[in-house]
């Protein structure tokens, strides 16, 4: 799919824009009087905002839409077991026959997935208008290699999807870049040489990689698709280290893979590991205070060699604890990226206690996901038929390339390659910018 641009431009003076409509977290870029571009603070003192929305059921019956919260509102509200509806991960929707169905969002209330899309676009260009100080009606989005994967077809009503989704809230004029080549624009601009380069994704649920070719002379070319030489990924990233993190660390002290009481004869079992798989979700964790599963939990204390898990497990659920143990257990996987080791607080669910996280146990509990997110790089130089000695650059972009551990085994596979660190949450918005002020200004 090449990315196109509609034919149309309304008369006189417009402004512009560029969107990375991310599938876990979202950024804007709009113009600067030097020439540049800047990001849009899309809450405050934030550059990037979850793409999530929330529609509120108290809504009053008088208001024809739900009312609705966006970014980091619309999980707080989720979290808080506000009465709901959390929409998230809209952009894995496009290109499926879902996009046209409707949703319930409670209150009495069904809104089309389509309409969320566009809702959330109505958003980001809200804040970018505000921010530039001009109505803006041409943007530059920027878009996977593949919505999705071996259907072209698919492919290409994702594209228009969301192409319809923002001519629909006011963008007259639409270009699509790849993300990819949006991510290595900026090193692109300061090189004098072609060279191959690895963008490596890590964020929250993905792990992408694309092997592209980047150099003064294909500087400003709005085609760039012959220039991505391979795409590949899988579906493990951060939020699958945080989940293994928080079972290896913290849930053991609420029960998990503890032993039931034995009895004469009997072979110790473990206690049942559902509730706790779930406390390590971060959509499911909600699901475990539902009054079912609560009565479920606690009619199985009896279950326990040792009251304390249970005690914990259920204290946990009673004061909806849950999304703080995982946000815990996120900024331990963080801090032992840094400092070699954790010391997780846990006083909120019990006074004094704590738990410590050693570099080797973190490494121990995401060791299969990092296998099989190097090897994802390694199979996309082979896919497109490049010696790893022959990439010249790694670059990395994505929440999750913090994880220092994740970075070093990666680099490892291109030894002659350099590592560049892009903007972690916000390189593909710088990117599309840059794409944005060659193609508009």
């Amino acid at each position: 799919m090449t990315p196109t641009r509609t034919a149309s431009r309304p008369p006189g003076p417009q402004g512009f824009a560029a969107i990375d409509f991310g599938t876990s977290n979202s950024a804007v870029a709009v113009p600067r009087p030097d020439g540049g571009m800047r990001l849009v603070e899309l809450e405050p003192g934030f550059q990037t905002m979850p793409t999530a929305v929330f529609y509120r059921a108290d809504t009053p019956p008088q208001q024809l839409e739900a009312e609705r919260l966006y970014g980091r509102a619309a999980v707080a509200a989720y979290v808080d077991g506000i009465d709901g509806r959390l929409m998230r991960s809209m952009k894995s929707i496009l290109g499926a026959s879902l996009l046209e169905q409707s949703t319930d969002v409670g209150g009495g209330r069904a809104v089309r997935y389509r309409d969320v899309v566009s809702g959330y676009l109505r958003r980001l260009k809200q804040c970018a208008e505000a921010e530039a100080g001009t109505p803006i009606t041409r943007v530059v989005l920027g878009r996977p290699v593949f919505f999705v994967d071996d259907d072209a077809e698919r492919d290409a009503r994702a594209q228009a999807a969301l192409e319809g989704a923002a001519n629909a809230v006011g963008f007259a004029e639409v270009s699509f870049q790849y993300e990819p080549i949006a991510a290595a624009l900026d090193h692109e601009s300061r090189i004098d040489r072609e060279q191959l380069v690895l963008v490596a994704d890590i964020g929250g649920g993905t792990s992408d990689f694309s092997l592209v070719r980047v150099g003064p002379a294909r500087r400003g070319r709005a085609e760039r698709r012959d220039d991505i030489l391979a795409n590949h990924g899988v579906h493990r990233a951060g939020t699958d280290f945080d989940r293994h993190v928080e079972l290896a660390s913290i849930l053991p002290l609420l029960g998990y893979r503890s032993l039931r009481p034995t009895r004469p004869g009997e072979v110790a079992r473990e206690v049942p590991h559902a509730a706790y798989f779930d406390l390590a979700t971060w959509h499911l964790i909600n699901t475990v205070y539902a009054p079912a599963r609560l009565a479920e939990l606690r009619g199985m204390k009896a279950w326990y060699a040792e009251p304390k898990h249970h005690s914990r497990l259920m204290s946990t659920v009673r004061q909806r604890l849950g999304h703080a143990l995982a946000a815990a257990a996120e900024q331990a996987k963080i801090d032992v990226a840094q400092q070699g080791q954790a010391q997780i607080d846990l006083s909120a669910l019990e006074r004094g206690l704590s738990a410590t996280l050693h570099e080797a146990d973190a490494a121990a509990a995401i060791e299969t996901d990092l296998a099989r997110i190097v090897q994802a790089a390694r199979e996309t130089a082979r896919q497109a038929g490049v010696a790893p000695a022959a990439v010249a650059v790694v670059y990395f972009t994505g929440g999750s390339t913090g994880l220092t551990p994740l970075v070093d085994r990666i680099a490892a596979c291109f030894p002659a390659a350099q590592r560049v660190r892009g903007d972690r949450y916000a390189s593909v918005a710088q990117g599309l910018g840059l794409h944005a002020r060659a193609l508009f200004d």
